[in-house]
């Protein structure tokens, strides 16, 4: 209850400073007499939840964002783990995908709009570029760092290559994946917004530049901090998602202000104290 009444107060207190700055009109480096206030944020949020408008272009950026997140959750896990254990695969996919791979997916908007029939399958692919490459790339280092021992220990049983992927591969790689997953989700919505922005009729992205055309601040601060709301919960549900699934690892205790104790140190501590002749005996037993 401490940390999160801490947090919720540093959050009103960065709404406190901002309120602050912008009623008073301060203008020493910063001009934050450009900026709205709280209050006039707040208002046009309030405007904006109760038209129907606001809730049509959630619904569109939200659909947009799962269905090429999605597509490329599947696609990066697939291409990530046949790269890592196939040589053939990685000599032929390897190169192109490196080469694709730095090209920022906003720079794919003339692409998706000369290659695709609409709008809505460009701005698709566009969100899938952009979280496909996180995927792929976290994907590719946790199968390559598995230790082989498992897999041995598969094959010593009579286990054979799908059962290695399912029972080694794939579980041992989930906390990497989800790592490129929750990474994914965060790109995929700056990509998404961006894309509207360009090419899109409806969402967020849409709105908020409708918004900044039309001198309209507060109604684009209205935008993002609707994006960052929408980014971090679905981030969150990504990372619970993943706790969920990867129960069965090692959960470290953080114990703030503590030093952290090494296991030789715990045991140390935990060993009982012997005196000098007990020692002896026991070095004596263990000899014999």
């Amino acid at each position: 209850m401490t940390r999160y009444a801490l947090r919720v107060s540093a959050l009103a207190a960065a709404l406190g400073l901002w309120q602050l700055l912008t009623s008073l009109n301060v203008d020493l480096w910063l001009r934050f007499s450009q900026f709205p206030t709280v209050a006039d944020v707040a208002r046009a949020f309030a405007d904006r939840v109760t038209g129907p408008d606001y809730w049509t272009d959630l619904t569109d950026s939200l659909t947009r964002i799962l269905t090429g997140f999605l597509l490329a959750a599947v696609l990066g896990v697939a291409t990530g783990v046949l790269v890592a254990r196939s040589r053939l695969a990685e000599d032929l996919l390897g190169p192109v995908l490196e080469v694709i791979r730095p090209i920022p997916a906003i720079a794919l908007v003339p692409v998706a709009i000369l290659l695709f029939p609409s709008n809505e399958q460009g701005i698709v692919f566009i969100t899938c570029t952009a979280a496909f490459f996180p995927v792929l790339v976290s994907t590719r280092h946790a199968v390559r760092a598995l230790t082989p021992v498992w897999e041995e220990a598969v094959l010593t049983m009579g286990g054979g290559r799908w059962r290695i992927l399912g029972s080694v591969v794939l579980p041992g790689a989930l906390p990497g994946i989800f790592g490129g997953l929750s990474v994914g989700i965060g790109v995929s919505w700056i990509c998404v917004i961006s894309a509207e922005m360009i090419s899109g009729q409806y969402g967020v992205g849409y709105r908020t530049w409708q918004d900044y055309t039309v001198v309209d601040y507060p109604g684009v601060f209205v935008g993002m901090v609707t994006i960052g709301v929408l980014g971090w919960v679905t981030s969150t549900l990504v990372e619970l998602l993943g706790r969920r699934l990867t129960r069965w690892l090692p959960r470290t205790s953080y114990v703030p202000g503590a030093r952290p104790r090494t296991p030789r140190a715990a045991a140390a501590s935990a060993a009982p104290v012997l005196t000098k002749t007990e020692a002896e005996e026991a070095r004596d037993e263990h000899l014999v």
